[in-house]
């Protein structure tokens, strides 16, 4: 399993929505670049940086900071926050994004979905963001009414091959990871990459022996309750 630190941007800086709320807001001193050049030292075999602002706004806002991310990390970066269309795709690959994530835009338009992954492949992603088992979109402020696995079916059908699974009650607080959803994912045959609460050395243990192709991990890491040298050790 592999572990990836979560870089949220806001305004330019890195910092953590508790619950994705926007009222809630914890702000961390370390430069986004400074953080992604020491993941990467660390030995993090990818970067998943997400444009809060982007995600809110419903087009890319922190693209120029997360190409910088990009150019100075020297490892992949999987980004979302900001793709709603064909052009947000693109403008996030030719800024040296390595994958694509989309939520908002693969839950409201599946002819649009089938087009992407037919054309992009494995650039793209597609984030599942749950709150009650139920998918939040336009950066986890509007309830879609559609329930998880159903959604995910669809996704698979139309060709996804990975998906990012966030119980968004969870996310920043460091309250360990979602194994239910995890667990009803897998069955669906897509890659599953789990994001949201992940707190400790346990937490990896049970999502790497649960089957997880990833761990996305940003509090407890900012934080320092997990030391990403050891996480990796954990994980693989």
């Amino acid at each position: 399993m592999l572990v990836i630190p979560a870089i949220d941007l806001l305004a330019g800086g890195s910092v953590r929505l508790v619950q994705g709320r926007y009222d809630r807001v914890l702000s961390y001193a370390a430069d986004p670049l400074d953080l992604a050049e020491r993941y990467r030292a660390l030995g993090a075999p990818w970067l998943h940086v997400i444009d809060l602002e982007g995600a809110r706004a419903g087009h890319w806002v922190n693209l120029g900071r997360i190409s910088e991310i990009a150019a100075a990390a020297g490892v992949p970066v999987q980004a979302g926050g900001g793709a709603r269309d064909r052009q947000g795709v693109e403008a996030a690959l030719s800024h040296g994004v390595q994958r694509v994530i989309i939520s908002t835009a693969a839950l409201a338009d599946g002819h649009l979905l089938e087009a992407l992954v037919r054309d992009f492949q494995d650039a793209i992603v597609v984030s599942l963001d749950v709150r009650h088992g139920r998918l939040l979109a336009r950066g986890w402020l509007a309830d879609t009414g559609q329930e998880l696995v159903e959604a995910a079916r669809r996704m698979v059908d139309c060709g996804v091959r990975r998906l990012v699974h966030t119980d968004t009650l969870r996310d920043g607080t460091m309250a360990g990871a979602d194994l239910v959803g995890l667990n009803q994912l897998l069955p669906l045959g897509a890659s599953i990459m789990v994001a949201g609460g992940i707190a400790d050395y346990r937490d990896l243990e049970r999502l790497r022996d649960s089957g997880a192709e990833a761990a996305i991990v940003g509090r407890a890491l900012s934080e320092g309750s997990l030391d990403l040298a050891r996480a990796l050790e954990i994980a693989a």
